[in-house]
């Protein structure tokens, strides 16, 4: 049976570390550098990396920095924030990154995913999502979710594989930062439905949080930032957490 992966992820903003709540009201979390080492040691899986206002600032993400943590850790490393070419993703695979996240770019250009599989490789290409739940349906946002847009989560998702994406980050933008646990009907929906991995993101508080969505949500990943950076859960204690949980996981 395929372990569960265990993803920290470090937002970006002004190259510090940083997290809010639904999206909004960041504060500092830290250097980088020094929690992308310190995560790598403690056994995670994978580091995600993303320059939460890249896109909104109308940039590239902060190479030299992606260089500097690459340097440091010894597990995949997935980057995103203002990748709109492929000169953009050649440069971050050079500085050490392992998979590319796109989101905004994307949805602007939905043929970049088939470029980007087609040049890098499917498992290189990781589209995120960041949706809201309106109630009646999960709408797509972009630039950081600070833009609604009326693209449908589900049918989203689905053409995103077809044009050969690899793996899909799916944020809740109701759960982010909340800590009350995973979107977990919503996570469950979409690996049924789709043949390519759902990385879970949004709302992670408590070990049983990851539990409920490798179990019923049926995620293949979780990713998780403030309870990893202000010491509210480590790595380690997890891990055995949901191997006492029956939760395959790689100790």
């Amino acid at each position: 049976m395929l372990t569960k992966r265990i993803l920290p992820c470090l937002d970006i903003k002004d190259g510090r570390t940083v997290k809010g709540i639904n999206f909004v009201n960041l504060r500092e979390a830290g250097d980088p550098v020094e929690l992308g080492a310190a995560y790598a040691e403690q056994g995670a899986d994978e580091l995600v990396f993303l320059d939460i206002t890249a896109t909104v600032e109308k940039r590239k993400t902060l190479v030299e920095l992606v260089k500097k943590i690459a340097a440091e850790i010894n597990i995949p490393f997935t980057v995103g924030g203002g990748i709109v070419n492929e000169g953009d993703v050649g440069a971050l695979l050079e500085a050490g990154a392992d998979k590319i996240s796109i989101n905004t770019a994307a949805v602007k250009q939905p043929e970049l995913i088939n470029r980007f599989a087609k040049s890098f490789g499917s498992q290189c290409v990781v589209l995120a999502i960041d949706a809201r739940d309106m109630g009646d349906n999960w709408l797509v946002h972009t630039h950081g979710g600070r833009k609604a847009t009326d693209i449908e989560l589900v049918g989203w998702a689905k053409e995103a594989v077809e044009r050969g994406a690899g793996e899909i980050l799916l944020t809740s933008m109701n759960h982010d930062g909340t800590k009350n646990g995973f979107a977990k009907e919503i996570t469950g929906h979409l690996s049924d439905l789709l043949p390519i991995p759902i990385i879970a993101s949004g709302g992670a508080g408590t070990m049983h949080h990851f539990v409920d969505v490798f179990s019923e949500g049926k995620a293949d990943a979780a990713l998780a930032a403030s309870i990893f950076h202000f010491g509210e859960i480590t790595i380690p204690d997890l891990k055995k957490y949901l191997k006492n949980n029956n939760i395959p996981v790689r100790l």
